[in-house]
C-alpha cells in the first residue's frame, strides 16, 4: 500500500506513460517521413532561414528548428525578428540574406580551421612526448623544448607564434601523453596477439636504483602467415620479495591481462637464477606444472644462450691473471694524480694510447679491450709502476705474460661470438649454428696449439717468438681449450636436444623422413618431392623459404611456427634494463611505476607505432590555459 501511495504521489512517470510517449514519438517520426518535408528556398527571403546539413537555421540568431515545417520557421521569424525587418523590401531582404549567408560561411570556415589547428597542436604535443620518452629525457624537458620553439618562432615565423603557443608541453601533459601512447601500444599488441598460432616468453629481473625489482617480460609470437612479432609484453614492479612464486604470479597475470591462450605457449627463456630456472619452486617449474594442470602440452625452457656463453669462460680458471690486471688498472686510475702522470708518461714516449679503460665484471665485452690494452702497454706500465715504487715482479714474469696473451686472444674470440648472439629478431637456429661453429673452432685451435701453430692467437704468437717454443706453455693452453670445448658441450646440451627440430626449419629437404615426427612424415615426403618448392628453397634461402610452405601442409607450418617463436636469449630484457638505468636515475628516483613502465614500453617497442590520429580524435582539442600566450 505504501509503495502504491509513493508512486502515485511522485513525479516519476509510470511505465505505461513512458510507453505512450515512445509510441507518440514513433508516430510523429513516421508522419514527418510520410510527408516528405524538405527545406523550401523561398524561406530564405520570407523567414531569413537557410539550410545547413539538412536543418533550417536562422541567419539572424543561429537558432534551428527540430522539425522541417513552415509553421515552425514562420513562428520563429514572426516572434523574434519580424519587427526588426518590417521596413525592408524584397530586394533589400535578398541582399541581407546573401550578406548573412556569406558571414555564416566565413564563421564556419573559421571554426573548422580553428578545430583543425587545435587537433594539429595536440598531435604535435603527442609527437614531442613520444620523442621525450624514447630519448630518456625527463618530462619537464617539454617546457624547455617549448621555450626553444617559441624563440625560434619569433625569428623565423612570428605570424605563427600562436600556433606554437597552443602546443601543450607542460610536465603533467607530457606525463599523461606518455601513458596514453603506452596504453595504445599495449592495445595494438593485444589485438595482434589474437592471430598468434604460437608464442614464447623471455623473462628476466633486475633492480632499479631504488632497489625495486623490475620484471621484464618479452613476447615473441608467430601468426598464421608465419610472420614474427617480437615486442615487450609487460614490465612488473615488485616492491616486496622476488621469489619464484612472485615471478610466476606476475607472469601469469601478464598472460591473463593480454588474453594469451595457454595452449599456444611454446617456450620460456630465462637467465640462470634459481628463482627463474628452478625445477620445483622456480618460474620454469611452476610454469610446467601450470601447463600440465591445464593439459596444454609441454613447455620448452631455455637458459639464455648469451649468459651461458659468458659462463663457459669461467672454466678457464685464469682469475689470477685478471685480478692482477684489475689491481694494476685500479692503481693507475683510482687516483687522479696517478692517472694524469701516466697519461703524461705515454705522451712523452710518443705513444698513441692515452687511456687504459676500467674493467667492469657485469660488462662482459669490456674484458677484451682491457686485456688488449694492458698487453700492448705492459712494458710502459712496468716502468710507471717502478717509478711509483710499486712491485712489478708479476707483470715482468714471462709465464704470466704468456697467460695474459692467451687470455686476451681467447677473450677476443669469445667476444666475437657474444656479438653474433646479440640483436633483435634473431632466430634460435642461427644462434645455435654460431655456437656449434665456435665449438668446431675450439677443436681446431686445440690441435694447432699442440702443434705450436698459432695463426688465430696473435698475442700468443708474439710471446712464443719472444720466449721460444720450448718455454711457451702451449700444451697447458691446449688443455684449457679442451676444457672450454667440453663446457660448451655440457651447457648447450638443451639446444643439442632440439637439433632435429632445428633442422626441419633450417633445411627440411635434407631431413631423414624416418627420424622426423610421425605426424609430419607424409607432408615431409610431399615437400621433398616437390621440385618447385626445392627451387624456391635454393633461390630464397632458408630464412625466407618457410613462408612458401603450402597451407596444405599444416603440420609442417605448425612446427615452423613453434620453432620460429622461440627466444634464444634474454638480450631484449638486458637491453631494456640498460634503458631503465638511463631513465630512473638519482635525479629521477621518484619516477612512478606507471610512468617508468610507460617509458620502457615506448622505448622497447619496435614494429608498432602509436595511432596518434585516433588518440587525438578522442581528445578535447583545446590548448591548456597554462600554455596560452599572455
Amino acid at each position: 500500500m505504501a509503495d502504491d501511495i509513493l508512486t502515485s504521489g511522485s513525479n516519476v512517470p509510470s511505465k505505461s506513460s513512458k510507453r505512450t510517449r515512445d509510441k507518440q514519438t514513433t508516430n510523429n517520426k513516421r508522419k514527418v517521413d510520410s510527408e516528405n518535408r524538405a527545406f523550401q528556398n523561398r524561406w530564405e527571403v520570407e523567414y531569413m532561414f537557410t539550410d545547413i546539413a539538412g536543418k533550417p537555421v536562422c541567419l539572424l540568431c543561429g537558432a534551428n528548428v527540430a522539425v522541417i515545417k513552415e509553421y515552425n520557421v514562420k513562428r520563429h521569424y514572426e516572434t523574434k525578428h519580424q519587427d526588426k525587418l518590417k521596413n525592408l523590401n524584397a530586394e533589400q531582404k535578398m541582399q541581407k540574406v546573401e550578406e548573412l549567408k556569406k558571414n555564416m560561411k566565413i564563421q564556419q570556415m573559421f571554426f573548422t580551421r580553428a578545430k583543425s589547428q587545435s587537433e594539429a597542436a595536440v598531435k604535435a604535443s603527442f609527437i614531442v612526448a613520444e620523442e621525450i620518452a624514447k630519448s630518456g629525457r625527463p618530462f619537464t624537458e617539454g617546457e624547455f623544448l617549448k621555450s626553444c620553439m617559441m624563440k625560434v618562432c619569433d625569428v623565423l615565423c612570428p605570424d605563427k607564434k600562436q600556433m606554437f603557443a597552443n602546443v601543450s608541453l607542460s610536465r603533467n601533459t607530457v606525463a599523461d601523453w606518455v601513458c596514453e601512447i603506452a596504453t595504445d601500444l599495449r592495445t595494438q599488441l593485444s589485438e595482434k596477439s589474437r592471430d598468434f598460432v604460437a608464442y614464447s616468453l623471455a623473462v628476466d629481473e633486475s633492480t632499479d636504483m631504488t632497489d625495486t625489482a623490475q620484471l621484464a617480460i618479452f613476447l615473441r609470437g608467430v601468426d598464421s602467415n608465419l610472420h614474427v612479432t617480437e615486442e615487450i609484453l609487460d614490465i612488473k614492479s615488485m616492491h616486496g620479495t622476488a621469489t619464484g612464486k612472485d615471478i610466476f604470479e606476475n607472469v601469469c597475470q601478464s598472460i591473463t591481462d593480454m588474453k594469451l591462450p595457454w595452449d599456444k605457449l611454446v617456450g620460456l627463456t630465462t637467465d640462470g637464477a634459481p628463482a627463474m630456472c628452478g625445477e620445483k619452486s622456480g618460474l620454469v617449474g611452476r610454469m610446467r606444472v601450470k601447463m600440465q594442470e591445464n593439459c596444454v602440452g609441454e613447455l620448452t625452457a631455455y637458459h639464455c644462450i648469451i649468459h651461458q656463453e659468458s659462463l663457459c669462460g669461467k672454466v678457464l680458471k685464469m682469475e689470477h691473471v685478471m685480478n692482477t690486471v684489475t689491481q694494476t688498472i685500479n692503481f693507475i686510475r683510482a687516483k687522479g694524480l696517478n692517472h694524469r702522470q701516466f697519461q703524461s708518461f705515454l705522451c712523452e714516449i710518443d705513444l698513441d694510447f692515452a687511456e687504459i679503460p676500467y674493467h667492469t665484471e657485469v660488462r662482459w665485452l669490456s674484458r677484451r679491450k682491457v686485456l688488449n690494452r694492458v698487453f700492448e702497454l705492459i712494458k710502459e706500465i712496468c716502468q710507471f709502476m717502478d717509478s711509483k715504487g710499486k712491485d712489478s715482479t708479476v707483470l715482468r714474469d714471462e709465464k704470466w705474460k704468456c697467460e695474459l696473451a692467451f687470455l686476451a686472444d681467447i677473450t677476443a674470440h669469445l667476444n666475437v661470438l657474444n656479438l653474433q648472439l646479440q640483436g633483435r629478431d634473431r632466430m634460435i637456429t642461427d644462434m645455435y649454428d654460431a655456437v656449434k661453429a665456435f665449438q668446431v673452432k675450439l677443436l681446431l685451435w686445440e690441435t694447432q696449439m699442440h702443434q705450436c701453430n698459432l695463426p688465430h692467437f696473435p698475442r700468443c704468437q708474439v710471446m712464443m717468438n719472444h720466449v721460444g717454443t720450448a718455454a711457451s706453455p702451449n700444451a697447458h693452453f691446449a688443455d684449457k681449450l679442451s676444457a672450454l670445448r667440453t663446457e660448451f658441450a655440457r651447457r648447450f646440451g638443451d639446444f643439442e636436444a632440439q637439433k632435429n627440430n632445428f633442422e626441419l626449419l633450417r633445411n627440411p629437404f635434407a631431413v631423414d623422413v624416418e627420424t622426423a615426427p610421425v605426424q609430419m612424415q607424409m607432408e615431409l615426403i610431399e615437400l621433398q618431392c616437390n621440385e618447385t618448392l626445392k627451387v624456391k628453397y635454393d633461390t630464397a634461402g632458408p630464412a625466407q623459404f618457410f613462408r612458401s610452405i603450402p597451407e596444405a601442409m599444416p603440420q609442417l607450418r605448425r612446427h615452423v611456427a613453434r620453432t620460429l617463436c622461440m627466444f634464444g636469449s634474454t638480450y631484449l630484457c638486458e637491453k631494456l634494463f640498460s634503458v631503465m638505468k638511463l631513465n630512473k636515475t638519482v635525479h629521477r628516483s621518484r619516477l612512478t611505476d606507471e610512468h617508468l613502465q610507460s617509458i620502457l614500453r615506448i622505448s622497447a617497442t619496435q614494429d608498432l607505432t602509436p595511432n596518434l590520429n585516433e588518440i587525438v580524435a578522442n581528445k578535447r582539442c583545446r590548448a591548456s590555459s597554462s600554455d596560452k600566450m599572455a
